[in-house]
């Protein structure tokens, strides 16, 4: 039996985790908030591992006040660091981090190449990343042989459910006729995949950086037609739009963002046992269906 805390109450990750978990009866799994203080209060004591994933998810970082930059700071560095000392000086024998992989810096521009390998070194392109890499240097300081750190830099998150460009990609499939072509390469994981990862980070004991990601690439053309299959709808796929997005880029930041390249080398993903229980297309499937395929419990 093992006993599981997830920091982070009511947050996405958290909440999949907690129902993919009830699953397997050796894991007993607790939830606390960290909104505030309360969470001082709390005994950690008997718990083998802490998945924290409570955090400031990444917004639009060029519109934020001093104050909220400093609050990225604080929650997102600060409170990790000291959620991951009281596990340590209660007992707890692992602390799992929810990092991002902003720390190696924002996409690639449209028709550029940025492939991630281990040892491309991180590179923040803003506070929010510098925020979760300092989280990251600062409970890596803490690891002994009896406090196991684990540091997850997985690419973007998606769904049913989740926040961030994926919904947006749902909204055009669902109510877009035409959509731009274009040859784009993005990592992504699965929610479904990534709940499996950490089942068996737990499980196994682990320490390390690690990066869970889907086997396959993907691109925002090709995520946006598969969408709109999921829902019984065809999406016209446009060619020759390149030359319309890259000037578009240089008004907007969020053409890049959302036709930029940003994968990780295919082998980065890789683990000893297999977490990758979904394929790109039976992801979008089950994200996008109205019934829990058998296979999975999100």
């Amino acid at each position: 039996m093992k006993r599981i805390l997830v920091t982070g109450k009511n947050s996405y990750i958290g909440n999949a985790f907690c129902d993919y978990i009830k699953q397997f009866p050796e894991y007993v799994v607790d939830t606390v908030s960290v909104r505030d203080k309360n969470w001082e209060k709390i005994d950690f004591t008997g718990y083998d591992s802490v998945f924290h994933v409570a955090g400031i998810a990444h917004a639009d970082v060029g519109k934020v006040s001093a104050e909220q930059r400093e609050l990225y700071y604080k929650v997102n560095t600060d409170l990790t660091i000291a959620l991951a000392g009281k596990a340590k000086s209660e007992g707890v024998g692992q602390f799992i981090f929810m990092s991002s992989a902003i720390v190696y810096g924002d996409s690639a521009p449209l028709g550029k190449e940025k492939i991630i390998k281990k040892d491309t070194p991180p590179a923040p392109a803003n506070f929010y990343g510098d925020s979760k890499l300092k989280a990251e240097d600062g409970i890596r300081k803490l690891e002994s042989n009896l406090f196991k750190v684990v540091i997850l830099r997985p690419p973007m998150i998606y769904g049913r459910g989740s926040k961030g460009n994926y919904p947006v990609l749902v909204k055009f499939a669902r109510k877009l006729p035409v959509f731009p072509k274009v040859k784009n390469r993005r990592s992504m994981l699965y929610i479904g995949n990534l709940t499996e990862f950490v089942r068996l980070m737990v499980e196994n004991e682990e320490s390390g950086i690690f990066w869970p990601c889907n086997k396959e690439y993907s691109s925002t053309s090709r995520l946006v037609r598969m969408i709109a299959a999921a829902h019984g709808r065809k999406v016209w796929l446009v060619p020759g739009c390149g030359w319309m997005l890259k000037v578009l880029r240089h008004v907007s930041g969020k053409v890049d963002k959302a036709f930029g390249n940003f994968v990780y080398d295919p082998k980065l993903g890789n683990y000893k046992e297999e977490y990758r229980k979904y394929s790109l297309e039976e992801s979008i499937q089950q994200a996008e269906s109205h019934e829990v395929l058998k296979r999975g419990n999100i």
